[in-house]
């Protein structure tokens, strides 16, 4: 728990994700899309990725991935991320976590 909230923290937008996940490319390209530049991390490409899998289910992530982090803080899955990209107050929680200018 502690090396997600630690890698959490480093960016402004950190996502955990697999390579093998379409939603978690879907994610990916929407911040992209809208201008962010996250971290990713790969869990099925680190060492520690089945840990750090437990972990985020520890914070309610279900499924584990994609897990979003905007400002440090655990923002949701991809129904979540996806809600709030809907509802138009993603783009605010970027700009709000200086991850986006405009």
């Amino acid at each position: 728990m502690d090396r997600i909230r630690d890698l959490a923290s480093k960016k402004a937008v950190v996502i955990f994700s697999k390579t093998s996940c379409c939603m978690c490319h879907s994610i990916k390209s929407l911040f992209y899309e809208l201008g962010a530049s996250p971290a990713i991390h790969e869990l099925d490409q680190d060492p520690n990725g089945r840990e750090m899998e437990w972990a985020l289910r520890g914070l309610g992530c279900n499924p584990s991935v994609p897990a979003v982090f905007i400002g440090g803080k655990f923002v949701g899955s991809a129904k979540d991320v996806i809600s709030l990209h809907v509802d138009g107050s993603l783009k605010q929680m970027l700009m709000d976590a200086k991850a986006i200018w405009f």
